[in-house]
């Protein structure tokens, strides 16, 4: 493998950062797989489920019990990452990122063996308890994979790179869409491999890990091994001089060691992280409340309207688009910034949401209605992938330094997950209530959204995690405070974005 080669606006990717990236995000490949999995067989697995309580009791399944047993299936995945995502920083610290990805494969190994065997077994507890160890797994992958990758990568690759996140873990719903149609394992025999599947990414990264390097940020930082911070610094941009990167690091260090040990109600007690905390977690539910989980839902439906013959695969089309604008987004999020993405995402998937409601409000008495509504739900999905799908993983790592970082992760994961498990339960509950009109909710929410990051979010392309988190230490105005007053500067350039502007104010102190 080369040494490096030139991608992504001249910056070196050596071949050990082109490793690590690729074998951390298998995490977030198995996380997107066990998303998707549960949804193209669930027939099938309900007629599972319905054999093993003729066999147990000799008589068929009660639709009611039924229905709890599938909602629990499926429900009890977001409870497992719920609860795991609150250890992140306990375990990231205690572990070092690599490590601790590493034992986190055994929970992937035991659920989904759980699920592969619960069939042979005839136990349906065994598959519900591999779908919450599973979630568990999910949990923990879902913020050490973009904290390790947000420490490794380069500050002018760090969203570039934080991006793939969300790529494999969209890749991994295809998938998982793929391999669960009929002609593949979506069958009565085959069910329990198209869930036991998911162990084969496991194999894969604790066979690769071995070979990447740990955090440089940790090893110096957290464990004070400057010796092996170099050493890693050193295959990770294939430098022998590596001191400037150091610098950083002490810099960063000397500001911890001035701070308290920060834990997660420090983050809310403190007014110090008390701003960044709430940005960390009103952008997880941006993703998570957007909407997307109701398109998804509804798109098979829609698309038997529209006279698709096999709706299915115009789902899958709708992965493929998800997958192909998380690469848009990847190319563009260094060039645009997140906040600008975050919000032309946020947008447009307010006006799609709007166009939705319309399609479907008049779908029966205008037949050429299917057709804006497939074209709406492209719309919405492909925006998504833009800003909401992959920004908020690697934001919230930008965020914070390192004191805090470990922290506010496990916040903002539990808070992604929290609102997930909301979605999953209640969403039919409120469409029952609302039917079509239900995207008028999610076009609410989104507007809010857009407003809150207009106004309150800052723009954290191209600065080091010290500029960043100074962004909040030293300046507690609010983003139309900081607007005001920098089109009011006397003699003075105006800055291209909010952290310019406190970085030039740092600066001239």
């Amino acid at each position: 493998m080369p040494a490096g080669f030139q991608q992504l606006g001249g910056e070196r990717i050596t071949g050990t950062l082109a490793l690590s990236v690729f074998t951390a995000v298998l995490g977030s490949l198995e996380f997107g797989y066990n998303i998707g999995v549960i949804n193209a067989p669930q027939q099938i697995i309900e007629q599972n489920y319905n054999a093993t309580w003729m066999h147990r009791y000799s008589k068929p399944i009660p639709h009611g019990t039924l229905t709890s047993l599938w909602s629990l299936s499926v429900a009890i995945f977001s409870i497992g990452g719920m609860l795991s995502s609150f250890s992140v920083g306990v375990v990231s610290e205690w572990l070092g990122r690599r490590k601790a990805m590493l034992i986190n494969n055994l929970l992937a190994f035991i659920g989904g063996g759980l699920m592969g065997m619960s069939k042979l077994c005839r136990s349906f507890e065994m598959m519900i308890l591999g779908r919450f160890i599973i979630g568990a797994y999910c949990g923990l992958a879902s913020g050490l994979v973009p904290m390790y990758v947000g420490e490794i990568a380069p500050t002018s690759l760090r969203g570039a790179l934080g991006t793939l996140h969300q790529l494999a873990i969209v890749t991994g719903i295809l998938i998982a869409q793929i391999l669960g149609l009929e002609s593949l394992f979506g069958t009565e025999e085959l069910w329990p491999v198209l869930m036991g599947v998911t162990v084969l990414p496991t194999v894969l990264q604790m066979a690769l890990l071995p070979f990447c390097p740990e955090s440089p940020r940790f090893l110096y930082i957290v464990r004070c091994q400057e010796h092996h911070a170099k050493s890693s610094l050193r295959r990770l941009t294939g430098r022998l001089e590596v001191s400037e990167d150091l610098a950083d690091m002490k810099e960063e260090k000397r500001r911890m060691e001035m701070e308290r040990k920060v834990s997660i109600l420090e983050l809310f007690r403190s007014p110090l992280y008390r701003q960044p905390i709430i940005i960390a977690i009103l952008l997880q539910l941006s993703q998570q409340l957007s909407g997307i989980n109701a398109i998804f839902y509804y798109s098979t439906s829609i698309f038997q309207k529209a006279g698709v013959e096999s709706p299915v695969y115009a789902t899958i089309g709708a992965g493929v688009v998800n997958c192909a604008f998380t690469v848009v987004s990847l190319f563009l999020v260094e060039r645009m910034g997140r906040r600008t993405l975050h919000m032309l995402g946020l947008g447009g998937m307010c006006l799609c949401a709007v166009v939705m409601t319309i399609a479907l409000a008049l779908l029966d008495s205008v037949s050429s209605m299917s057709y804006i509504s497939m074209l709406a739900i492209f719309g919405f999905v492909a925006f998504f992938e833009v800003g909401p799908g992959p920004i908020p993983w690697f934001f919230v790592a930008e965020l914070f330094s390192q004191g805090p970082r470990p922290a506010a992760m496990a916040v903002a994961g539990c808070s992604n997950w929290t609102a997930n498990f909301i979605v999953g339960m209640f969403f039919p509950y409120i469409t029952h209530l609302l039917g079509p009109y239900v995207f008028l909710v999610f076009a609410v929410l989104l507007l809010f959204f857009f407003l809150f990051t207009y106004f309150r979010v800052p723009e954290t392309r191209g600065k080091t995690f010290d500029q960043i988190s100074a962004c909040f230490h030293h300046h507690t105005a609010t983003m139309m405070d900081m607007d005001i007053d920098m089109n009011m500067g006397m003699g003075m350039s105006k800055p291209s974005t909010e952290l310019d502007y406190l970085g030039g104010d740092d600066d001239a102190n």
